[in-house]
């Protein structure tokens, strides 16, 4: 019975925060570029710091692998290893961009 009555505050005290933070979101300031310079600009460097963690977060999922899956796909045309490479890649990548996308 005594596990109820605190259910309720614990929920008003974790749950405050999250909508007063809420109202505090100022409106006026953005990110987004306002010129077609600045989005060139903006896709540059998100494309190149993508592109550079894509390639390490595959490195890191080879190094955590056992055997060098490099070798196994160039040598010996392992289609299956090409497969799982793909979707380590593919899998680095979406979270790439969920997070820029913020």
């Amino acid at each position: 019975m005594k596990k109820s009555f605190l259910l309720i505050p614990m929920f008003l005290l974790a749950t405050a925060p999250l909508l007063m933070a809420a109202d505090t979101v100022p409106t006026a300031a953005t990110w987004h570029a306002q010129t077609l310079l600045a989005a060139v600009g903006n896709v540059l460097i998100f494309a190149a710091i993508g592109i550079a963690a894509a390639i390490l977060g595959f490195k890191i999922f080879d190094w955590c692998t056992p055997g060098d899956l490099q070798k196994e796909i160039i040598e010996h045309k392992n289609i299956a290893a090409a497969i799982v490479a793909a979707a380590a890649i593919l899998g680095v990548c979406i979270i790439i961009a969920a997070s820029m996308l913020g």
